[in-house]
């Protein structure tokens, strides 16, 4: 642990030296170009020569922070045009600044005469463009692999949550527990075996149908939450109590993360006549919240991977800013995922 800082900071250290190193050498040949008076001159040259390579070296260093700055406020992925505008201007700006700076200083400390701003402030700009289209090169393209590597990351968790979610509905407990409560129905109330049967099969068709999306309407997860309820609630009856209160259903979300939160809480909580279980979805200041009052299982009766959660605030680490947001009390348990804007 102790190493991984040491080496960072040893990376940092050679790439400074490689940039003075740089910088005093392209000052040297510089400054030879375009002094004449300075080759038969020893010490005018070196003075000249130094006075370059430092703006060389602030030019290069001052320019490469500016640039992964604006990087980091402007993504070079989602706004590569703005990107490019205001990488220019900053540059400009930061370029014409240091120049005039160190001429000042030069004439005032260095005795330093300079007859033409203007042509040393375009030779500087030249230089600088030159050095930020390597900089400006590097940072689009380590941009574009972080997000390319995201974008596979997401793109696994998506399809790990879909494998999850398809396989807790498909697993033993949960399709015998579905045809044991389909049996009973039959002989009961056969219409409400139809549409027992209906929305059984409107869960894997979502599930199916969902399993190549990064995002859903937050509309569609909640009518497939209907039908996920329902089967869970013919299972359970009143022992489970399903409060829905989301009066406009507007945003998007993770595909299955509200069925998996609620899964959950059906899958570690006591649900019994004297115990019921009451779920409770709601949304408040940008979040969907998945509530539920807390009578946690000692041993659970099916098996559990314990990767419903960790998978969801993983994808949301690619899909949002925002973090999911899990709270435990003596009494309650909640978990809230931000509503991606559409």
């Amino acid at each position: 642990m102790h190493n991984q800082p040491t080496a960072q900071r040893y990376k940092t250290l050679l790439n400074f030296l490689g940039v003075l190193a740089i910088s005093f050498v392209g000052s040297l040949v510089s400054t030879y170009l375009a002094c004449r008076s300075c080759r038969s001159d020893f010490s005018q040259f070196t003075r000249i020569s130094l006075w370059s390579s430092i703006i060389w070296a602030a030019l290069w260093l001052g320019n490469a922070e500016l640039g992964h700055f604006v990087t980091k406020k402007i993504s070079w992925v989602e706004f590569p045009l703005r990107r490019l505008i205001v990488g220019i201007i900053s540059t400009v700006i930061y370029t014409v600044s240091i120049v005039i700076l160190f001429i000042k200083v030069s004439e005032y400390f260095l005795y330093l005469r300079f007859d033409d701003y203007s042509k040393i402030i375009f030779q500087s700009l030249v230089i600088t463009f030159l050095i930020s289209l390597f900089l400006h090169g590097r940072e689009f393209l380590i941009s574009w692999k972080a997000s390319a590597v995201n974008s596979e990351r997401l793109q696994k968790e998506s399809v790990r949550a879909q494998y999850e979610s398809l396989k807790n509905q498909v697993n033993p407990h949960f399709l015998f527990n579905s045809l044991n409560a389909l049996t009973n129905l039959v002989y009961q109330d056969q219409d409400k075996a139809a549409k027992f049967i209906k929305q059984l099969s409107e869960v894997y068709r979502y599930v199916l149908d969902s399993r190549d999306k990064e995002l859903v309407p937050l509309q569609e997860e909640l009518q497939f939450l209907e039908s996920y309820i329902y089967l869970q609630q013919i299972r359970f009856g009143d022992k489970l109590k399903m409060i829905i209160e989301l009066p406009v259903a507007q945003g998007q979300v993770a595909p299955l993360a509200l069925q998996l939160l609620i899964e959950n809480a059906i899958k570690h909580n006591i649900i019994a006549e004297d115990q019921p279980l009451t779920v409770r979805v709601y949304q408040q200041e940008g979040y969907i919240i998945v509530e539920n009052n807390l009578q946690k299982k000692t041993v659970l009766n099916e098996d559990s991977s314990g990767l419903g959660l960790e998978n969801i605030k993983r994808r949301y680490e690619f899909l949002s800013a925002l973090k999911v947001k899990v709270k435990e009390s003596d009494l309650i348990f909640k978990v809230e995922i931000p509503i991606i804007p559409t």
